[in-house]
């Protein structure tokens, strides 16, 4: 399955911190829309002439729902984690017993052992709670979740954790072409370096989201990716011959330093040291190599720029306004912008060489601003596999040119 580490965009990362989530960040936006295709040139040199028209823009930023949740588990973080449970629930489960019968039959497993496993499994009424949408819509705010990550506990403490794993960090670069500063910056954003990586049994949270998600729209479908999850867990218990009760993580089942779901820990992750094992909780350079092998398996271009900077001036900012049509994918080309008259803030940029580049725009609201524009490259999309998010893919990226600045001579 190649879904994002997380899944969604509206869960917080690990339960202690506000974030991009896979976990918690994360599971509040549908899936990824149908890709439209792009209107025409004449459109785009239409609007560029009006100026004025607003295309609807919808983004994979942080979702209400994900802000949500973070305040929720910013609260629950505030005093000593209390875990509500609720023992046997999945014990004798109509619903669990369809699923094991399920995997028994696709993957094997033994019937009366997943049955024994499940009636092991807690019911968590904190997960429940996290992961439910908010009663009220709250509005995307681009300044605040950019605040929460750009501060010196992430940027001086990326500094040291360059510099205290500069080997792994340099041989990841080398290998995947991912450079160190992003990596860096992902592993800053999800877990402040290792500090917050959830404190939930994974079996249970994943369980509890599989089989009593709380009442949301797709609800159906978001359990099905968990149960899908939930099947990996199991999976992946197996094949590395470890207790599936021993996973701690966020409360959607994201796990480890880097916060991969069980399904990316099985198609992505690495040893990266060489000892046998993958162990994205205490072995950092595990989770080093798996976050480079990630991002370089979703496309990565090696040597390639993220993000370009639009001319602030009202006519480039119009035609920004007009292209932000929310599709994650590049699918204009620099060339459609530049002829409409765009200007770039690029004084390294050959336009002239570049007008074939496939780019997105990217919107970055915040209420009561003006909403910023930047213009993605392929890079850029590569991020928000990660977690399907704009405003978390530019956090990650500014985390990281900030980070980089701080470490430099």
């Amino acid at each position: 399955m190649t879904s994002p580490v997380r899944m969604y965009d509206s869960l917080p990362t690990a339960h202690t911190r506000p974030t991009h989530r896979p976990d918690t960040d994360r599971l509040c936006a549908a899936a990824l829309r149908k890709r439209a295709a792009p209107p025409p040139r004449s459109r785009l040199s239409r609007l560029a002439h009006a100026l004025g028209v607003v295309l609807c823009v919808g983004t994979f930023a942080l979702t209400c729902a994900g802000a949500h949740a973070q305040a929720r588990a910013k609260k629950v973080a505030q005093a000593e984690f209390e875990e509500e449970v609720v023992p046997q629930r999945y014990a004798a489960n109509p619903d669990v017993d369809a699923f094991i019968n399920d995997i028994a039959a696709r993957d094997g497993f033994d019937r009366t052992e997943l049955q024994r496993v499940f009636s092991r499994v807690l019911f968590s009424q904190t997960a429940a709670r996290l992961a439910a949408p908010p009663t009220t819509p709250t509005q995307k705010n681009w300044t605040r979740y950019e605040r929460n990550f750009l501060d010196n506990t992430r940027i001086n403490g990326g500094v040291r954790f360059w510099n205290q794993n500069a080997a792994a960090l340099a041989r990841a670069a080398k290998q995947y072409g991912v450079p160190e500063e992003i990596i860096v910056a992902i592993i800053g954003v999800e877990t402040i370096y290792g500090r917050h990586m959830g404190n939930f049994r994974t079996i249970d949270a994943l369980t509890t989201l599989a089989f009593d998600y709380p009442p949301a729209r797709n609800r159906s479908e978001r359990m099905a990716l968990f149960r899908n999850e939930l099947e990996n867990l199991l999976l992946y218990a197996r094949e590395r011959g470890i207790d599936p009760f021993s996973l701690y993580g966020s409360y959607a089942g994201a796990i480890g330093i880097a916060q991969f779901m069980p399904s990316s820990i099985r198609n992505y992750a690495v040893d990266f040291t060489g000892d046998g094992k993958i162990n994205l909780t205490n072995n950092v350079d595990d989770a080093i190599g798996s976050v480079a092998n990630f991002l370089k398996l979703h496309g990565w271009q090696a040597k390639q720029p993220i993000v370009w900077n639009i001319a602030g001036d009202r006519g480039s900012q119009g035609l920004a306004e007009a292209g932000a049509d929310g599709q994650p994918e590049p699918h204009w080309k620099l060339g459609d912008f530049i002829k409409a008259g765009m200007l770039m803030n690029e004084p390294r940029l050959d336009v002239g060489a570049s007008l074939d580049t496939p780019v997105l725009i990217v919107d970055l609201p915040t209420p009561g601003q003006a909403t910023e524009y930047r213009m993605g490259l392929t890079n850029f999309y590569v991020l928000t596999r990660y977690n399907r998010s704009f405003f978390y893919a530019m956090a990650v990226y500014d985390l990281a040119d900030a980070i980089k600045a701080a470490r430099a001579p």
